[in-house]
């Protein structure tokens, strides 16, 4: 059975090696002997006193917010309040806000540029967004109007502050929610100044403000001229980034309220005016807006996102995880004492043979039933909760350190190509390249099935070759690089930037730590 011959060979184009990019999503503190003692001083003495009383200050806010919408009905809060409510409930939560943040350790907020009125500008987009302190951006913006998780809701105090701020809210479980956010952005950005500005963080997420992440589009639809906003912590040690590697929200607190001074630059860009087809295209104006952005911040725009609750980086044409689920899978095999290399799976090339999860344990000859159900929870589950075993047995040969590269590839090829019904051979077709990207690399499954798309343009066929995929994945000179530092850390001699794949593979980085708005 042939599975692919150099005669069906057509040579895929080489893509070019990009240059280093700092790894966003990774936030190291090194602190000096000295610091570390002046830290310890003013963390026993300063920090409790401000942390107690910002908590305090942060209670005092709940009657203002609580009042301005006392009595008033749903359909009333679907209009912008105006009257005693607006005057005196806004002027009193600006005020405490404030003395929140000037408690916290923030005593200089610095003002740079102009901002734009409702009019010039329903949307204000807030970058980097690189921690919960953040939030302070809404002070010089006059607390303008909010996207937030309909979850907070339910949050003591800060459940209040979204009712009194109108927030739009929107629920990651339900699907229609979104649709209706969209609607409601819509209408208030294109109310003539009727409604405040609302203002969005469009990364969606925290990173370490040494590049922006990809912008999502939720604050472009509307097309609408924005007015970017930058935001800037220019202190000589950076205690409060709080990415998805690094300290975690507690050490962020202590270490910033220990700061004798931490000072906020908040700088408003010449408001964005989109073009005709940027206004048709709202990912298109997303990417122009990140790139002035990221020009006037002086640092790179990047590809960078969260699918679901991992972070995922761009190399070259592909995502990748930023730490692909096989590597989790492997830790928890060798836990339970388990070499990958001596189970026999036995798996048939092409035929999908689905498996439960008794039957998993049996394959794997696992019996401690948390390691059983946490080894299968790794692979993708049709809806009667089966697994396909080709996926185990692709999984198992990649944690094998005694499987080479091209003997894995093919192995790849072998399990997912499918026969074609008219001329020689198996071509791996889009479901199958997107399984094995998403098994060996954590690849999105959607990112994977584009970029299968773009690979066979240069074929007359809609399907890979064994000589093809092995090009793009052993012989294509920056996704060579990947396969090996994924599959093959042992073997890459040097550890380069944490953001790099060899400083991933070779374990710079730790537990995950998810984080989001």
């Amino acid at each position: 059975m042939s599975q692919g011959s150099p005669g069906d060979c057509v040579p895929l184009e080489p893509t070019s090696v990009p240059s280093a990019l700092p790894n966003p999503f990774v936030h190291e503190l090194h602190l000096s002997r000295l610091q570390r003692i002046k830290f310890c001083l003013l963390g026993a003495l300063l920090a409790p006193i401000r942390v107690l009383l910002a908590f305090i200050v942060l209670f005092l806010l709940w009657p203002f917010a609580w009042l301005q919408v006392a009595g008033l009905s749903e359909e009333q809060l679907q209009e912008p309040l105006t009257g005693w409510r607006k005057t005196v409930c806004h002027n009193g939560v600006l005020g405490l806000s404030r003395l929140l943040f000037f408690l916290l350790g923030f005593l200089r907020i610095r003002v740079r540029g102009q901002r734009a009125s409702c009019l010039q500008a329903p949307v204000l987009v807030a970058a980097p967004h690189s921690t919960f302190f953040d939030p302070i951006v809404l002070l010089p913006c006059d607390l303008p109007k909010v996207v937030s998780r309909a979850e907070n809701l339910s949050v003591p105090v800060i459940g209040a502050l979204l009712r009194f701020n109108q927030a739009i809210l929107v629920s990651r479980h339900d699907p229609a929610s979104r649709r209706r956010v969209v609607e409601e952005v819509r209408r208030r950005a294109t109310s003539g100044g009727k409604w405040p500005q609302v203002l969005f963080f469009p990364e969606g997420t925290c990173s370490n403000k040494k590049a922006l992440l990809k912008f999502k589009p939720g604050a472009f639809i509307a097309g609408v001229p924005v007015q970017p906003v930058l935001i800037r912590y220019p202190n000589s040690l950076d205690t409060t980034s709080w990415a998805w590697r690094g300290p975690g929200v507690l050490k962020v607190l202590w270490l910033t309220a220990s700061q004798p001074c931490s000072i906020v630059d908040v700088e408003f860009l010449p408001v964005y005016r989109p073009s005709p087809e940027e206004s048709r295209d709202p990912t298109l104006y997303a990417n122009n807006v990140q790139r002035v952005m990221a020009q006037a911040l002086g640092i790179p725009a990047t590809e960078c996102e969260f699918v679901g609750s991992l972070p995922v980086i761009v190399v070259g044409r592909l995502k990748v995880a930023l730490e692909p689920q096989l590597w989790e899978l492997g830790r928890v095999l060798r836990k339970a004492g388990l070499s990958p290399g001596c189970v026999d799976t036995g798996a048939e090339p092409s035929q999908s043979r689905m498996i439960n999860q008794d039957e998993f344990a049996r394959q794997l000859q696992l019996s401690d039933p948390q390691t059983v159900a946490d080894a299968f929870s790794y692979f993708q589950k049709d809806a009667s909760g089966l697994v396909d075993f080709r996926d185990v047995a692709l999984a198992l040969a990649a944690l094998d350190g005694s499987t080479g590269l091209e003997e894995l590839t093919r192995l790849a090829f072998q399990l997912f190509a499918e026969e074609q019904a008219e001329g020689p051979g198996h071509l791996l077709c889009r479901d199958g390249f997107s399984t094995i990207l998403h098994l060996l690399l954590g690849s999105p499954r959607p990112a994977a099935e584009t970029l299968h798309a773009e690979l066979c343009q240069a074929g007359p066929r809609q399907g890979l070759s064994l000589c093809q995929f092995q090009d793009f994945s052993l012989r294509d000179p920056l996704h060579r690089k990947l396969f090996s530092t994924y599959l093959r850390p042992s073997r890459t001699a040097d550890a380069s930037s944490p953001g790099s794949p060899t400083a991933l593979a070779n374990g710079t980085v730790h537990a995950p730590k998810p984080k989001g708005d």
